[in-house]
């Protein structure tokens, strides 16, 4: 782990993902890494905004819009439906919004960020082939990212999760099983090596 197997390259892209209020720890959903890993987070979208996207996860409006196994999810987490929650929830985390813009944020409903095909077209537009990826429970997400044929660098000291089973459970597979086309870096080694044309 740790290790870069070349530069990120002009085309490569920050994806932080669904670094929210929603996921505080004071939220419905708190997720107990979030503020460890923000100023990392932080770090990477300091050394390039333009090149930073964030997704925001957008519950339904209400249990009833939801469609089939969703349906069972939001009868039990009801709470943050848009109709129950605080709007002020679905927003970034504060230290983030100074960044928008020129960073871009991209809005979904369902687990993998590429599933609505609006972040695919982004992507595309700008001519990526690298996703740097930060933020939370990333493993749908980075595996959605590898099929579709990025070279994916997880930010290692970026990233949080809901456990620390899982998540280390996922590093582990990524670094052994997908290691050509997943890389793990902390967040120091890849600012050392990602060069921002200007």
């Amino acid at each position: 782990m740790g290790q870069l197997l070349a530069p990120p390259g002009p085309h490569a892209v920050h994806l932080c993902i669904d670094m929210q209020r929603l996921f505080a720890p004071y939220a419905p959903w708190a997720t107990p890494w979030l503020e460890r890993a923000l100023p990392e987070a932080v770090r990477l979208i300091a050394h390039a905004p333009p090149r930073t996207v964030f997704t925001r996860f957008i519950p339904v409006r209400n249990k009833a819009e939801a469609r089939g196994v969703w349906k069972a999810y939001y009868e039990k987490w009801e709470c943050v439906t848009r109709d129950k929650a605080d709007p002020g929830l679905l927003e970034l985390m504060p230290a983030l919004t100074r960044f928008v813009p020129p960073a871009t944020v991209i809005d979904r409903q369902t687990y993998c960020a590429f599933t609505n095909r609006r972040l695919q077209a982004f992507l595309d537009e700008h001519q990526v082939d690298t996703l740097i990826v930060s933020g939370g429970e990333t493993d749908v997400c980075v595996l959605a990212a590898v099929d579709i044929g990025y070279r994916v660098i997880l930010a290692e000291d970026a990233l949080c999760s809901s456990s620390d089973e899982s998540h280390d459970a996922l590093i582990n597979l990524y670094t052994k099983r997908f290691s050509l086309q997943i890389e793990v870096a902390p967040v120091a080694s890849i600012l050392a090596r990602w060069s921002i044309v200007r």
